[in-house]
């Protein structure tokens, strides 16, 4: 956090407060802060101002608060942020920060605020975001992995909702490569949401970076998220949809992406699965279709790097009857009766290699009784 007198802790404090109490103040919200900080231009500003100035720009009532002193559940919330921040790699960045992320900084109404943990200078490194959805299959979840890895791999940093299915898929690939990941989550800081993704959220706050615009101590609520969403393509040169319906949250994400420049990509599937149409939909609407990691880096100037298509193939490894029932699979979700016609294998054996091959990794179980092999 920078401070016009960086050597100064005490001036340091006060600024802080200020911007916290900018924040929690009642009936100041982002619009609001926004139209009194072009007249102000500080926290500070704002709470010397007379009432007489501030009424000019807000209601009577809104004014008589910002000219009290700090009510004391601020003060306590204060508090709070303190404590947080006392805690290694924990960081409060304001909107004139220099470590504020600058894609955000474009936005109609950016954060006042980000509540970070981790490695913060990746909030400024060129970024990507990746988004599906939570019920992902496991193709999806494979592709958003790959693509991801690739795409940390060439130095890009990885930008996704820390959700379920693609989102966590994605943070996976992230941190496997030299760019990491960023998280943005829907809650405060201070809140792993969903538990289940509680191992990788650590992870991320150690190697990567977990950003959020909500106080500590916020809960997920359903309005949270859609909000979050513009924070996940505003800080990204582009977008990524893996897999989506087509009322997808992450069709929101990739509208918001368009509104704020931002280039789309989405990755086609079967016209029969669900999960396909609302990357369908986005390609209809003009987002780039990608089959390859380089489809995304050459439009982005980064240098390609073929990695997918050099993936090494892993069904050397099965037997031929194995193999021969891929091959009949395809890669559209398939019956078992269906199967059983084009491979021409006997019930009982095809039962036990849908079942070695589903263990292996190579297929899926769809509901509907349907089969869809996985491209590992």
């Amino acid at each position: 956090m920078q401070d016009t007198d960086p050597a100064n802790p005490a001036s340091q404090a006060e600024r802080l407060a200020a911007w916290v109490r900018l924040e929690q103040t009642p009936g100041v919200g982002a619009v609001t802060a926004q139209r009194l900080l072009e007249r102000f231009a500080t926290p500070q500003a704002i709470f010397s101002a007379s009432h007489l100035a501030l009424r000019q720009i807000v209601s009577d009532s809104v004014a008589r608060t910002l000219c009290e002193p700090m009510a004391d559940a601020c003060a306590a919330y204060l508090d709070t942020v303190r404590d947080w921040l006392a805690e290694p790699g924990h960081h409060l960045l304001t909107f004139d920060d220099p470590a504020f992320p600058p894609l955000l900084r474009q936005l109609a109404l950016p954060p006042l605020l980000l509540y970070a943990a981790g490695r913060i200078e990746l909030l400024s490194a060129p970024a990507v975001a990746i988004v599906g959805s939570r019920n992902a299959t496991g193709q999806g979840v494979a592709n958003a992995r790959a693509f991801a890895s690739a795409l940390s791999t060439a130095g890009l940093t990885i930008v996704s909702g820390l959700a379920l299915g693609i989102d966590a898929a994605a943070h996976e690939g992230g941190l496997c490569g030299a760019g990491s990941t960023v998280a943005v989550t829907g809650t405060g800081a201070d809140r792993i949401y969903p538990r289940r993704n509680e191992a990788l959220a650590r992870r991320i706050a150690r190697e990567g970076c977990i950003i959020s615009e909500y106080p500590l101590g916020m809960k997920p609520a359903p309005g949270n998220f859609p909000r979050r969403n513009r924070l996940i393509s505003g800080m990204c040169c582009a977008v990524l949809v893996v897999e989506a319906a087509a009322g997808s949250g992450s069709l929101i994400t990739a509208r918001q992406a368009v509104e704020q420049g931002r280039d789309v990509f989405a990755i086609p599937g079967s016209i029969h699965a669900p999960l396909s149409k609302g990357c369908h939909i986005l390609i209809r609407e003009g987002a780039t279709l990608v089959d390859c990691v380089d489809d995304i880096l050459v439009p982005l100037r980064v240098a390609p790097l073929a990695t997918l298509a050099r993936q090494p193939d892993t069904t050397v490894f099965l037997s031929a009857a194995q193999r021969a029932l891929l091959d009949a699979l395809g890669y559209e979700p398939v019956g078992a009766d269906a199967l059983a016609a084009l491979s021409g294998t006997e019930a009982g054996a095809l039962a036990a290699q849908l079942l070695s091959l589903e263990l292996a990794g190579h297929l899926e179980r769809l509901p509907g009784g349907l089969f869809q092999r996985v491209q590992r």
